[in-house]
């Protein structure tokens, strides 16, 4: 289970939490513009892109990341609704496991993934024996608006989404439709409506959210999100507008120990990830780092051929001050 959130101040954000009960040995990872992606037009000539990845035989499977056009998109599991096509002969045939690179490789802006996504059929393929086709819906993203992409029995569905907010299950339009029953909950105080109880009166801070689901769920998860991202101020700097995405995703992660899966195991934040779109900056914490590291796009060579490649700092970091 996982939440991907945008957050627009001066400048423009977008990351996510992973929510696993293990980690795959992700890395950050920035492909430079002549390193090859496969199922691309021109696999050799496309835009730069930072991103967080699970390599597998030297190559890259995105799981999120931003373009150095300020193009954003994730992948979050969508479990029983995904459904993907056979290989066609007459249309241009990108696996799932593919589409984060091929639309961030190719396009620049929303309106451009929006206008590749009806030319192409994304298919069933496996990467390999060992990783079979992901179960996945698709937020993108850029300064201006938001897209969720759902390829469900019933065809390809692109949803405008102007909150710019993404969790799991259910489909899009009913997570947006369930928002109808939480119309209520305000950042500021309430107004007392009560008929016949005139005496009543507001004795804490915060009362204006009360009713907002605090439970592990997808839909509730996607409920505080966007509550979080539509109050939320918006700060000014670099580094307050990156604190104040994290404590957003915080509102959202998955504790180890609260969430228990059917295989015993318990889901927990494997990583949170936040992207300074408009300069190519991956900021990220894992669940055993709370300390934010920050992979820089432009300080790598973006006319290379290979990949750059990050180990995600795992152990905590702790600065000691006395």
């Amino acid at each position: 289970m996982c939440t991907a959130i945008s957050y627009r101040s001066n400048r423009f954000y977008f990351g996510r939490t992973l929510d696993h009960d293990e980690s795959y040995q992700e890395e950050v990872i920035v492909i430079p513009r002549h390193f090859p992606i496969l199922h691309l037009n021109t696999p050799t000539d496309h835009y730069s892109i930072i991103a967080m990845a699970h390599i597998a035989n030297g190559y890259p499977l995105l799981y999120d990341g931003v373009n150095e056009r300020g193009l954003a998109m994730a992948g979050l599991n969508f479990v029983s609704y995904s459904h993907y096509s056979f290989p066609r002969d007459d249309v241009r045939n990108v696996p799932a496991y593919a589409i984060i690179s091929c639309i961030l490789g190719e396009c620049s802006c929303v309106s451009e993934a929006k206008s590749l996504l009806t030319t192409i059929c994304i298919t069933n393929e496996n990467y390999s024996e060992k990783l079979p086709s992901p179960h996945l819906h698709w937020i993108i993203a850029d300064k201006n608006e938001s897209i969720t992409v759902e390829s469900c029995v019933d065809g390809l569905h692109i949803h405008d989404n102007p909150l710019g907010v993404l969790t799991n299950n259910p489909p899009f339009d009913q997570q947006l439709l369930n928002l109808s029953n939480y119309m209520m909950l305000s950042e500021k105080p309430p107004v007392n409506n009560f008929p016949g109880a005139q005496y009543l009166s507001v004795y804490s801070n915060g009362m204006g959210a009360i009713g907002l689901p605090g439970d592990f769920s997808s839909q509730s998860r996607f409920v505080r999100a966007a509550f979080f991202c539509g109050s939320s101020s918006r700060e000014a700097t670099e580094s307050g507008c990156v604190t104040q995405f994290f404590h957003i995703l915080g509102g959202v992660a998955q504790i180890n120990g609260c969430c228990q899966l059917p295989n015993g195991n318990y889901e927990k934040t494997v990583y949170s990830s936040c992207c300074n779109c408009d300069e190519g900056i991956y900021y990220y914490t894992s669940y055993g780092n709370r300390q934010i590291s920050a992979v820089y796009m432009h300080e790598c060579d973006l006319n290379n051929k290979q990949l750059f490649r990050y180990p995600l700092i795992l152990e905590q970091q702790i600065k000691k001050q006395n």
